[in-house]
């Protein structure tokens, strides 16, 4: 039973954690096991090998780590860099702002490049700092794939060509928490040497497993990488898998039997067919948004997000007081704006196991919510606009052709 409860079901549309599908929850419905059976392993090495694709990877080594993303993060760094190390990360958002606090605290020598939050990543500063770099004194480029907070998704491809055009060695790290498996990732050709995502985003599990796919510059790295680090370690993974066990701690058996359901549903669809899903469910988040005469947070095309949209409203509305309204009134979570924009957007999550007629759903709910906060919407107005494109460009579900 909810803590809170709420007749029917709560409309859970935060850009994470996400809706979990019914064959992942009775999936999980089981009983502890000993992971030191032969059970355990033999489902632990066909995850290995399945994950990677969800990475677009064949020579990446994954490591599903009892973690959130946070500690996935700390993972990237102690495994392949050293204390004092240059790394040029980029501040657009709440979390890429997290993940630059843990860069500093971990006493790496961080060249911060800033945007204006719903910006993306300032890709020109980069090159300058990259082809200034002749000495090579940049060990790593840190960057979040997709910021959650302002719903920016930023170019990979593009830092990847900025390094090969200079030639340059620096390690290319990336957050995808809220885009692999949802968004187009290419881990093997943009070059991506570690990459990292949590299983409670576009996988839609619980969280708990941080899952680190490093590329074999990544490994290399961390034979002489000297930051402390004890249970983020790869070489303590790497030991295990070579006998065959592939833990060296106890893992959640319960998620790993959820993971394997969850990467069966996503096969089953296909994944290029996940990645078009989400597509179409933003831009059709967009539509709604643009109908209800109100903006995206994002400030340009180039940067918009297919699995969060933050929507900015006007000065006298505080959207804090939106998302307590859904919540309150009807059943629906919807996220918060964070730190710098908090009170001036609110957030709908589109990502993980969702469908058209679910987010139809949400769509409704909010413009509810801005009628009851004194927003002049015309009820149906959102709605209308993405049932017309869901109408127009929702394919018939490949399972049942």
């Amino acid at each position: 039973m909810d803590y809170v409860y709420g007749p029917g079901r709560n409309h859970l549309f935060v850009p994470g954690p996400v809706n979990i599908p019914e064959p992942v929850l009775r999936a999980m419905n089981r009983n502890n096991e000993d992971y030191r059976s032969p059970a355990v392993p033999a489902m632990t090495k066909t995850l290995l090998e399945d994950v990677k694709q969800i990475f677009k990877t064949t020579s990446g080594t994954p490591f599903m780590i009892p973690t959130t993303g946070t500690g996935a993060w700390e993972s990237a760094l102690t495994n392949t860099l050293s204390p004092g190390d240059r790394i040029v990360s980029f501040l657009i958002g709440q979390f890429s702002l997290l993940w630059i606090d843990q860069q500093q605290r971990l006493k790496f020598n961080v060249d911060v490049v800033e945007s204006e939050w719903g910006q993306g990543a300032n890709l020109d500063v980069l090159e300058s700092k990259i082809a200034e770099d002749t000495a090579h004194t940049i060990k790593a480029i840190c960057i979040v794939h997709n910021e959650t907070a302002t719903g920016v998704t930023n170019n990979l491809a593009k830092v990847r060509k900025i390094l090969d055009n200079y030639m340059h060695p620096a390690l290319f790290l990336v957050d995808g928490v809220s885009s692999i498996c949802a968004l187009d990732f290419r881990m093997d050709e943009w070059g991506v040497d570690v990459a990292l995502t949590g299983s409670q985003k576009a996988l839609s599990l619980p969280t708990g497993i941080g899952i680190v796919c490093a590329s074999p510059k990544a490994l290399e790295a961390s034979k002489t990488a000297k930051s402390v680090r004890v249970f983020f370690d790869w070489n303590d993974y790497l030991k295990f898998y070579k006998l065959g066990t592939y833990w060296p701690y106890t893992p959640s058996i319960q998620l790993l039997y959820g993971l394997r359901t969850a990467l069966d549903l996503v096969f089953e669809e296909g994944l290029d067919n996940v990645i078009a899903r989400h597509s179409r469910l933003g831009k059709a988040t967009r539509l709604a948004v643009e109908a209800w005469g109100l903006k995206n947070c994002t400030q340009s095309e180039e940067w918009v997000s297919d699995t969060v949209t933050a929507v900015l409203v006007p000065p006298y509305i505080d959207s804090t007081e939106i998302v307590k309204r859904a919540w309150k009134r009807y059943n629906l979570s919807l996220g918060l704006g964070l730190n710098k924009i908090a009170g001036k957007v609110f957030r709908i999550g589109h990502l993980g196991n969702l469908n058209e007629l679910q987010l139809l759903g949400c769509l409704a709910g909010v413009e509810m919510v801005l009628k009851d906060v004194g927003y002049p919407v015309k009820l149906g107005s959102g709605v209308a606009a993405a049932s017309a494109y869901f109408q127009n460009n929702t394919p018939l579900i490949p399972s049942r052709i």
